[in-house]
């Protein structure tokens, strides 16, 4: 065997610590490598660690900064330090945090895309093509501003996190007046939103069932209550689901339906024979007034469209949050990808409705003008698929839509008791919700042909208070363009909300309480 010579040195490359990028100091020590923006520069901004610097670790002996070390990685892990109310672990909202981009999307998409998308072609044949285009988009384009405003608010404070909707009013107004102002439109829209889908849910099971059934049905069918209640009854079994998080599967399957049956109402209403009268022309009024009424509740049913900005925040508070990895990167990621489909739903709707109907369209919406004019000409089988996809996406949104509300629920529960709810508790609060929504509903059942009423409502809290929030809590400088900007689209908001919320009102007097979105026709 051959000796190596003892000069010859084996020489064995040095493995580099990719994972920790590190920089050699004046003493021979090494620390992180400081972090540093886009252009380059050091960062300057605080963070729990700023005092751990590599100036600071310099001096000291190899484990003082080992500690030192692991300490600062603990606290960028922990991110804000954010103070975290021991009462949130016991509520539905706030009780799992493991939430990410993807059940971002299932939520906001499940919640924005519904029933209320029917009946755009109702205001198009009140605002004609040109004026109805143009609110739709501007509608669209400022709700998503707005969204992207209470995205970036639910962090705004360092060390507080506004897990809701009413805690971020009373950051901005005060407690007393942020509760006035946005307690009374965020609880309409979830539980009135809970009563129409119920009463649209049960009417479109009964459709489904006559489709399906035909001649062959028995002589003593369901009554309409008699549905609202078997749909009810699905909805209170389906919300035993103990949180929000624990619902994104059934926001799967919410968005998947909603995305579904919007393309094949539009796709089906497109591809059948127009009829012989239609007309583009918006609808003719007896009166100057009358015509004013009719647009500004058609401008309300658009605005009522893009609805969900109440649980924004309550979906980003299931989210992990730290300094490294804060919520608001995955929320917007999500945002993004379920808005960008909930806009290939409304505007297809919208604008082929009114190309396939005009202003032939009934004031039920596009679902029922299908159902009235082309009930004939297409299989008895696309139909029924239609209506159990709308009864399966009513099903998801009333369990997004209600859990603010067992929240609430649970949250006087365990502040009086300082306990968490028992599932006996939580169960009983949920199947009371569902009987009082069902009572609601048929006491009340033309609250769901309300569109132009209930976006006029409900308005600020999509479109005006999130630009008031913007400015009262960020406090861009004062006559900015950014200033003028938010203080302009609140108040237009505010006077948008009084004149729909006017017009809807007219609406439903002039109509006399009797419209329904899913009324078969005779």
């Amino acid at each position: 065997m051959e000796e190596r010579p003892e000069t010859e040195l084996i020489s064995i490359p040095a493995t580099p610590r990719a994972s920790t990028p590190e920089i050699q100091t004046p003493s021979g020590q090494r620390s992180p490598r400081p972090a540093s923006n886009k252009e380059g520069k050091s960062s300057t901004a605080w963070t729990p660690s700023s005092f751990i610097s590599p100036r600071f670790l310099s001096p000291i002996g190899t484990p003082m900064k080992r500690v030192l070390i692991n300490m600062k990685g603990y606290l960028e892990e922990m991110g804000h330090l954010t103070k975290l109310n021991p009462q949130d672990a016991w509520l539905p909202i706030t009780e799992s945090r493991n939430g990410n981009a993807h059940y971002a999307a299932f939520h906001n998409l499940n919640a924005g895309v519904g029933f209320q998308a029917l009946v755009l072609p109702v205001a198009f044949a009140f605002l004609g093509w040109s004026w109805g285009i143009l609110s739709l988009t501007i509608a669209y384009c400022w709700q998503l501003y707005t969204l992207w405003i209470l995205v970036q608010l639910h962090e705004a404070v360092p060390g507080k996190r506004y897990n809701r909707y009413v805690e971020l009013a009373e950051a901005a107004f005060g407690e007393r007046l942020g509760i006035w102002l946005s307690l009374f439109p965020t609880v309409y829209l979830s539980a009135g939103t809970a009563t129409a889908l119920i009463l649209i849910g049960g009417e479109t099971m009964k459709l489904f069932f006559q489709i399906v059934c035909g001649p062959l049905c028995s002589s003593n069918p369901l009554t309409t209550v008699e549905w609202y209640l078997v749909f009810t009854s699905l909805c209170i079994v389906l919300s035993q689901l103990p949180n929000l998080n624990s619902i994104a599967g059934l926001s799967l399957v919410g968005a998947v339906t909603a995305i579904t049956y919007s393309t094949m109402v539009w796709v089906l209403s497109v591809s059948q024979q127009r009829p012989p009268t239609i007309s583009y022309e918006p609808l003719p009024m007896p009166s100057f007034a009358a015509s004013v009424f009719s647009v500004m509740n058609a401008l309300g049913i658009v605005a009522f469209a893009f609805r969900g900005h109440n649980l924004v925040l309550e979906i980003q508070a299931t989210m992990p949050s730290t300094f490294k990895h804060p919520a608001h990167v995955p929320m917007w990621r999500g945002a993004k990808v379920a808005y960008f489909f909930i806009a290939m739903c409304v505007f297809p709707i919208a604008i082929g409705g009114f190309w396939a109907y005009g202003n032939l369209m009934p004031s039920s919406g596009i679902l029922n003008a299908l159902y009235g004019f082309h009930s004939h000409d297409i299989p008895r089988g696309l139909l029924a698929i239609t209506f159990l996809l709308v009864v399966f996406n009513c099903l998801s949104s009333f369990q997004i839509y209600s859990m603010p509300v067992f929240d609430s629920f649970e949250a006087s529960y365990t502040s009086r008791t300082n306990r968490p709810c028992s599932i006996w508790v939580r169960s009983g609060f949920r199947v009371f919700y569902g009987f009082v929504n069902f009572f609601i509903g048929v006491a009340l059942p033309f609250l769901s042909s309300l569109a132009g009423l209930l976006g006029g409502l409900t308005l600020p809290v999509t479109f005006a208070y999130p630009c008031f929030m913007w400015v009262l809590i960020k406090k861009p400088t004062k006559y900015s363009f950014n200033w003028y900007f938010n203080w302009i689209l609140g108040w237009l908001g505010i006077a948008f909300s009084v004149a729909f919320s006017i017009g809807g009102i007219w609406s439903m007097v002039n109509n006399g309480l009797k419209l329904k979105f899913f009324k078969p026709p005779n």
